[in-house]
């Protein structure tokens, strides 16, 4: 009958199971700051590629605003000068030209759309953490802004359209469009010769009828006073600034 022997099982010391423990802790220890690390570097190359993306979305939308500001601070001057020339005189005794070209004016139309896809994408993936959070709250108060001016572009469609039509009982135009056309080459060079030229030329009104001078200014001065947005854009102007410098501060 055969004695089977039980192999001899070596007993570890205390030493050597607390060299293993180590060795499994620092393991496991090192794994998560590599995933850590992993995942810091990840997010700060995401992080850096939105904020590029919307570095250029805001620089677009800065262009936008300026042109959007110059040309209705120029027409807001122009309706004040054709609300003084009526102010004091009678509309027979005004030069047309002058009628035409600063009452042109009332019928100002501008727009203004948020390139906001940068911002929509981040909103949408949750991915606005990844940004400090001032420059998070920057960028979400820069949103409202923008919604603000295009609801208030908005809510003005309607009243744009009853000027318009209190403008065509007055004005021809034929001769509106020329000063159109005025105003569009001045955007590219400016000429003063141009304006006076045309309010040299004397075009005809349709009508000298006060009552529908008067019904005309007043839609365009609760149009100007209620509804320009000229406060607003200026307000989104300087946010886009706030959150173009904390952009440029974090990620180079």
């Amino acid at each position: 009958m055969e004695v089977h022997h039980h192999p001899k099982v070596e007993k570890k010391n205390f030493k050597q199971y607390f060299l293993e423990f180590l060795m499994i802790f620092l393991a496991v220890t090192l794994g998560f700051f590599a995933e850590n690390i992993r995942e810091y570097i990840s997010d700060h190359h995401k992080a850096n590629t939105f904020a590029a993306s919307m570095k250029e979305d805001l620089k677009a939308d800065m262009a936008q605003l300026n042109n959007y500001n110059k040309y209705f601070k120029a027409a807001a001057n122009n309706i004040d000068t054709f609300m003084v020339l009526l102010q004091n005189n009678d509309p027979q005794n005004i030069p047309s030209g002058k009628l035409y070209w600063y009452g042109l004016y009332g019928g100002a139309l501008g727009s203004f759309i948020s390139n906001d896809a940068t911002f929509q994408q981040m909103k949408s993936s949750g991915s606005l953490g990844l940004f400090k959070s001032k420059t998070t709250i920057d960028i979400e108060k820069y949103d409202r802004f923008c919604r603000l001016l295009e609801d208030s572009n908005d809510m003005s469609k309607d009243i744009y359209t009853e000027v318009r039509k209190a403008r065509a009982m007055i004005f021809d135009f034929k001769y509106n469009e020329m000063a159109n056309q005025i105003t569009q080459a001045n955007r590219i060079a400016f000429s003063q010769a141009r304006i006076d030229s045309f309010i040299a030329s004397d075009p005809p009104l349709l009508s000298h009828d006060k009552v529908l001078f008067n019904q005309y200014v007043e839609l365009v001065r609760s149009r100007f006073i209620r509804l320009f947005n000229v406060a607003y854009s200026d307000s989104l102007l300087k946010q886009a600034n706030i959150v173009l410098g904390d952009l440029n501060k974090d990620y180079q």
